[in-house]
């Protein structure tokens, strides 16, 4: 069955995914995220790959999860069609919970390409990676999303400064606090990423799983997986009052969470705030 919202490339050794709605800013719909997986299922399948890269077509990596754009609207299969608290829990829990963490877990090396802005939903798929090559124009901005990493990636005192103020963390802080692993120039990032993927991929591929195995369990032997899975409720309870708003038909809608608001708000020049 062919992708509609993202390209598969295999590069020599490197399956490159790319999500593919430049148009919305790479916004994470329900069709996007079942087709991810789907991906994520073929490069593993394929003997010849070695590594995975994670990149996002156009200005920005992933401006986080679709709040209704027309594909998603039109869908009657979608998260933003699902109705009832009950359900919403459970399709969240899937689409964005176990769907991470099953991503964060594949038995090969990862890598999230990222530039431009790199939002919620678009967080959690880089945080899952193994590692993120970001150009110098990235800003991440994590929030107590259905994948919660944050505390993991940069730190619990990091994650509460920068989520109590819901600031974004630019390329340069998210390379001196751990978040990405190489920082280059925009017009670089491509190249400099599928070097890096060319580099792992001379690894033996069963030591390379086994590694990142190692790494994984020693990080869940810590709690990672106990705290990112109970952090979905706290997610949760975040929203159930708009949850509830959204069934009564009020508050559609809406471009933008209200913490991305605040963020945005941040970068401009006072002159145009």
């Amino acid at each position: 069955m062919p992708y509609t919202q993202l390209l598969y490339e295999k590069l020599d050794r490197v399956a490159r995914v790319t999500l593919n709605r430049p148009r919305y800013r790479n916004a994470q719909s329900t069709v996007l995220l079942k087709e991810l997986d789907r991906a994520f299922e073929q490069a593993v399948a394929d003997d010849d790959v070695k590594v995975v890269i994670l990149a996002g077509a156009g200005d920005h990596f992933s401006a986080g999860h679709d709040l209704g754009t027309p594909d998603e609207k039109e869908n009657p299969a979608s998260f933003y069609n699902t109705r009832g608290l009950k359900n919403r829990h459970f399709r969240s829990w899937e689409l964005f919970l176990d769907n991470t963490l099953r991503w964060r877990n594949l038995p090969k090396p990862t890598i999230a390409q990222v530039q431009g802005f790199c939002i919620f939903g678009g967080y959690m798929f880089a945080s899952a990676m193994d590692l993120i090559a970001a150009a110098d124009d990235a800003m991440f901005l994590p929030s107590i999303t259905q994948y919660f990493s944050a505390p993991w990636d940069v730190g619990p005192r990091k994650a509460k400064e920068v989520l109590f103020q819901s600031r974004f963390i630019d390329a340069q802080e998210a390379l001196r606090t751990g978040l990405a692993n190489i920082v280059v120039p925009r017009a670089e990032l491509e190249r400099e990423t599928l070097a890096l993927a060319g580099r792992i991929a001379e690894s033996d591929g069963f030591t390379l799983r086994m590694i990142k195995f190692a790494i994984n369990n020693a990080q869940d032997e810590m709690g990672f997986h106990t705290a990112v899975r109970n952090a979905h409720s706290h997610h949760f309870l975040t929203r159930v009052q708009e949850y509830a708003q959204w069934d009564r038909g009020e508050g559609r809608g809406s471009k933008r969470m209200p913490g991305v608001a605040q963020a945005l708000r941040k970068t401009k020049p006072a002159a145009e705030k």
